[in-house]
């Protein structure tokens, strides 16, 4: 197995919402090449492309977009059929409705073989265990599990790095005040369920949980 890692290179998995925005400010401040990788899945809200490719131009960012039109065929749900309403609220067993299966595993994958390809070891994430809707791939274990079957798949040491596995909202906020992309992250990334950019729409539950987050931050200011 290939035992020289690359620690001045980094892809960051790269969706334009709050999490892997903050996630691609943590990696501007550490690796001196940063390349930022979307998927195209033909989810239903396309903005959250447009937001990506807007923050990664406006910060001189090398920014690759994925076809990933299979995983629409594959995994219909709330995120990706106009015919689905997305829960509001958690349901009591099951994942939300709003959770696309297999969809970090092969973001995540697909990651990997891009990296490779340009020597890079280092891949980078927004997931967190500590804050989340429910999602079984989001989870510690399972990236853990990850990592070490792409470096046995393809004989190559790579590292999935996952910034704010253990950070609530509140902390993801404060993380990105402390990178100096607050205002960005507040504004510019679409995190809402909804397809609405910056506040969102205020109801699903991913809005539910980012207001939370940033008013428990910025109660703590104050």
């Amino acid at each position: 197995m290939q035992e020289l890692k690359n620690k001045e290179a980094a892809v960051v998995v790269f969706s334009g919402g709050q999490d892997s925005t903050t996630c691609l400010f943590w990696a501007l401040k550490r690796y001196k090449k940063v390349i930022a990788l979307s998927f195209d899945y033909h989810q239903k809200h396309v903005k959250e492309l447009e937001c990506a490719k807007k923050i990664c131009r406006d910060h001189e960012v090398e920014h690759h977009i994925m076809d990933m039109s299979l995983l629409n065929q594959l995994a219909p749900n709330s995120l990706t059929r106009v015919d689905i309403k997305v829960d509001e609220n958690a349901p009591e067993e099951g994942t939300p409705n709003s959770f696309v299966d297999g969809r970090n595993l092969l973001f995540l994958s697909y990651a990997a073989v891009f990296a490779k390809q340009r020597g890079i070891t280092d891949i980078i994430t927004g997931v967190s265990q500590s804050d989340f809707s429910g999602y079984p791939d989001c989870r510690d274990i399972f990236i853990k599990s990850l990592n070490t079957t792409l470096c046995l798949a393809m004989d190559y040491q790579f590292d999935i790095i996952t910034p704010l596995m253990w950070l609530d909202k509140k902390e993801t906020w404060a993380l990105a005040d402390e990178l100096g992309a607050f205002d960005i992250i507040k504004n510019e990334t679409l995190t809402c369920y909804n397809g609405v950019i910056g506040d969102g729409c205020g109801h699903c539950p991913s809005c539910k949980l980012r207001k939370k987050g940033l008013d428990a931050y910025l109660a703590s200011k104050n």
